[in-house]
């Protein structure tokens, strides 16, 4: 039996001008995933990934709400995704919704770098997601204020994207217009174009 994840990981392998880590080249966000569940030990060091990202003042002003595929915060992170996603999503095995700490804790100010160091935290769990074997896909197609509001989360926090991340499934089984997308290579802008002067 081949192992489709493995092979899919192949082919979505990053073509680099310039080596990069391992985790940097495989990382991709997938869409069909695998109904099996997501092992704690996994998900807690996601998390931990998450906990030692960098950040202004070392605010650390992450904050997240992890659904498992069959809990309520689950379902609710999902009721807040646009149809679109909602297909496919729904088929993860973990939801999780990315939200900020507006202000800083040591003097109450506005933290204008709040939402860079939630950047930040997220890439890092994505990276310890592909080090766990397993596949992540970061989404700001969702309601905000509809998240906001199911889980009576105060105006001290933004809520900012939601991370959907399992096992990889059988991409014959998502929709016709998800397809070609799953399977096509991944591409990049060449470097000399993000380099501005």
């Amino acid at each position: 039996m081949i192992n489709f994840a493995k092979n899919v990981c192949m082919i979505k392998k990053a073509k680099n001008n310039s080596p990069v880590n391992k985790l940097i080249e495989q990382r991709w966000s997938n869409r069909a995933y695998s109904p099996k569940e997501v092992e704690d030990e996994k998900l807690n060091s996601i998390l931990e990934a998450a906990r030692w990202a960098p950040s202004a003042f070392n605010e650390q002003p992450w904050r997240f709400i992890v659904g498992k595929k069959g809990d309520s915060n689950y379902d609710k992170i999902l009721s807040t995704l646009v149809e679109w996603n909602q297909k496919w999503a729904g088929n993860a095995g973990v939801l999780i919704l990315n939200i900020t700490k507006n202000n800083f804790s040591r003097n109450n100010k506005p933290n204008a770098t709040n939402e860079y160091d939630l950047g930040q935290a997220v890439a890092f769990m994505s990276l310890e997601t592909v080090n766990q074997g397993l596949y992540g896909h970061q989404m700001t197609g969702f309601d905000a204020k509809k998240a906001a509001e199911i889980f009576n989360i105060s105006d001290e926090y933004t809520v900012v994207s939601v991370i959907a991340i399992g096992y990889y499934g059988n991409p014959e089984e998502l929709p016709e217009d998800m397809l070609d997308s799953e399977k096509a290579e991944r591409i990049r802008k060449n470097i000399d174009s993000l380099l501005l002067n």
